[in-house]
């Protein structure tokens, strides 16, 4: 018998984590997706710190109409921004577990667009 859905996307978290690891010079981009909205956090892990973060239901991006894919690119250029205010230009990518299309590399287009290198 297989595993769950939760199972191997938990499984895949791990696998993940096992590599990323932010810094205050590389912090993490950490992204959690929800079936409604899109979160991100950019995490110093050695301080144990969250330097910025974002999401679909931020006042100015919930106003917003559009495709949950065009309001993750949104998310993804928020979250640049407030990056580059809190002096970071590069950060490490962790999808959580999710695959790298739809919402999640919407969001990290935008954060390219905007300059944030990963």
């Amino acid at each position: 018998m297989g595993l769950s859905k939760t199972e191997r996307r938990q499984r895949i978290k791990r696998r993940i984590r096992k590599v990323s690891f932010g810094t205050a010079q590389r912090p993490r981009l950490s992204v959690f997706r929800s079936n409604k909205d899109i979160y991100v956090q950019v995490i110093d892990d050695n301080n144990g710190v969250t330097l910025a973060a974002a999401s679909s239901r931020d006042k100015d991006i919930a106003g917003q109409k559009g495709t949950k894919s065009e309001i993750a690119n949104l998310v993804g250029k928020a979250i640049a921004e407030k990056t580059k205010k809190a002096g970071v230009e590069a950060v490490a990518f962790d999808r959580g577990g999710c695959l790298y299309h739809g919402r999640v590399k919407s969001l990290a287009e935008g954060a390219r667009e905007a300059g944030l290198k990963f």
